[in-house]
């Protein structure tokens, strides 16, 4: 679905934020874009969905150059940013204006998603709070079907219970022909339904693996041995003990992904 070779894109002429990246998405798959702060991550979102020209390299999504946004792209491809306004209508006003742009937009399917986050359908936008704002958004953004969803730290300003709504929604929401692109730190929120991750840095990418080549080939562990932790590949004290991550060897049951413990273990520049 998307394809990114050698690319560059930076704000200034002292520093170059995004440097000879290269990065694929497949298609079908709830993905992880995670990074450290400044590493460009909404940057890349930007550039992926065309509001930013890149300086150098090629980006190709759906087979188009995002940059030249055709209405033919444009119509399937939705950005969710971390930051956004919504104009002082009803929810009805609003999808009566914007719907029409996209052609696989399903109202029966943004009912079920305000459902889940525990909205009505006749919402005013002018008078929700942020968060409310947010699940509103983004459950019209999903009922798009657009080929590609991108959401930029979607959690942020969600409690606990439309988290938990947030991953049930998004779990409902996927099939074998969209794929969602999900940039965040807060990587609890999504551990749980991400299919694939893509870790990040000024350098370029760090991983771009599904996550059953990850759990195929590293085993992911709490325990409160010390000599056990100084041996993993990495180990994150926690309250009580260690979060650790080991080599998977023949015939062991595979365990599930540590999210945490994996972007660390990149950081460190500790491969698979």
């Amino acid at each position: 679905m998307l394809k990114i070779k050698n690319l560059d894109y930076s704000y200034s002429r002292r520093m170059r934020l995004i440097e000879n990246f290269n990065m694929y998405l497949p298609t079908g798959c709830v993905c992880g874009l995670l990074g450290k702060n400044g590493a460009g991550k909404s940057t890349l979102i930007y550039l992926i969905c065309g509001l930013l020209k890149p300086q150098h390299g090629e980006i190709s999504l759906l087979g188009r150059t995002p940059f030249k946004r055709e209405p033919a792209f444009l119509k399937d491809i939705f950005l969710v940013p971390e930051e956004f306004s919504l104009p002082n209508v009803t929810l009805e006003e609003y999808v009566s204006v914007n719907s029409p742009f996209y052609p696989r937009f399903n109202r029966e399917q943004m009912e079920h998603y305000l459902e889940i986050f525990e909205l009505s359908k006749d919402l005013h936008l002018g008078k929700l709070s942020l968060g409310q704002k947010k699940k509103a958004f983004i459950s019209f953004a999903m009922a798009c079907n657009t080929s590609l969803l991108l959401l930029d730290e979607p959690t942020n300003g969600l409690d606990i219970t439309s988290k938990r709504n947030f991953r049930r929604a998004v779990a409902e929401c996927m099939n074998d022909d969209k794929s969602i692109l999900i940039s965040t730190h807060q990587v609890y929120d999504v551990d749980k339904i991400l299919d694939h991750v893509i870790i990040t840095d000024r350098d370029g990418v760090l991983l771009n693996a599904s996550i059953n080549e990850i759990i195929e080939k590293i085993r992911f562990s709490f325990t409160t041995n010390r000599e056990r932790a100084e041996n993993a590949l990495i180990a994150l004290e926690v309250p009580g003990g260690y979060n650790i991550a080991e080599p998977m060897t023949a015939g062991e049951e595979e365990t599930s992904l540590n999210l945490e413990t994996l972007f660390e273990m990149m950081q460190k520049g500790i491969k698979l």
